[in-house]
């Protein structure tokens, strides 16, 4: 398995490698929380690790690298001023959110989540921080997404 994740993304460029990280995260409802006073919102999450060896010729582990894997990861963005949500109900604390992606936009950045689902965290200056936390674990499965 490969090592801890420490990350920090301050413009969109590096918003782009902590989302493809990101991607396909799960994250229970009740480990996100929007902290108003401290303009931050964290969640923590299991992450994929797509990062893992890969084999020659092919940027997917398929054959000949690494075993998949997931680790817990924790998430921290800084400068958010609200939080906006479409599609997720917080009261249902015991459900799981599927991160996508992280896209940033005017003012703004976008949580998508599947089921066309997102969280908008608003901010001007909104920077984001990335840890993985303790050793992971052999994955189930691979997230599998349809082309096109």
């Amino acid at each position: 398995m490969t090592g801890a994740m420490r990350l920090r993304a301050v413009d969109a460029a590096d918003l782009r490698v902590v989302s493809a990280l990101l991607q396909d995260a799960i994250i229970p409802i009740a480990d996100m929380a929007y902290l108003p006073d401290e303009q931050q919102f964290v969640f923590l999450a299991s992450r994929f690790q797509w990062e893992g060896n890969l084999p020659d010729g092919g940027p997917t582990p398929d054959e000949g690298g690494e075993g998949q894997a997931r680790i817990q990861c924790a998430v921290h963005f800084s400068g958010v001023e609200a939080v906006r949500r479409r599609g997720v109900d917080l009261c249902r604390r015991g459900a799981f959110l599927s991160l996508l992606a992280l896209e940033p936009v005017e003012g703004a950045l976008l949580l998508r989540l599947s089921g066309g689902a997102d969280i908008r965290l608003e901010g001007r200056a909104i920077e984001c921080r990335l840890s993985d936390q303790g050793e992971a674990w052999p994955a189930q499965s691979r997230p599998q997404h349809r082309l096109g």
